[in-house]
């Protein structure tokens, strides 16, 4: 088990609605992403093939300077630590959610639900979506 792990993913915002989704094992809301497999690969293009792997969708990036967050977990007794790198884009193409996505939804910016990841609310401040 690695003990950094370092994720990218776009932050897609449509008519004042945030695309998110619940996959894995967690529960909670999440934008698109996942981590660096491939070191050769920049993070954009990382966050562009999670978005095609996870939603069936294409992206434009919009902004090129991301939004950073750090979190630590424990997992298996160890600590590990995570950054996590997002990128303001566009969606090109109708989402085709892949088979690893448990539910996915466009939630509105004002209503947003409890049950989010640390980084969601954050990362719609640093792209000035909500105060």
């Amino acid at each position: 088990m690695p003990k950094i792990i370092i994720a990218s993913g776009p932050v897609i915002v449509e008519n004042n609605k945030v695309l998110l989704n619940k996959h894995g094992d967690t529960t909670f809301w999440k934008f698109c992403g996942g981590r660096v497999e491939n070191y050769e690969s920049n993070l954009i293009d990382n966050a562009k093939r999670e978005v095609k792997e996870e939603m069936g969708i294409e992206i434009e990036i919009l902004n090129q300077e991301p939004f950073i967050t750090f979190t630590r977990k424990e997992k298996e007794g160890e600590m590990i630590d995570i950054i996590l790198v997002h990128f303001l884009a566009k969606k090109i193409g109708e989402i085709k959610p892949g088979e690893d996505i448990n539910v996915w939804d466009w939630l509105d910016i004002n209503n947003l639900p409890e049950d989010l990841g640390p980084n969601i609310l954050p990362a719609l401040k640093h792209f000035g979506f909500v105060k």
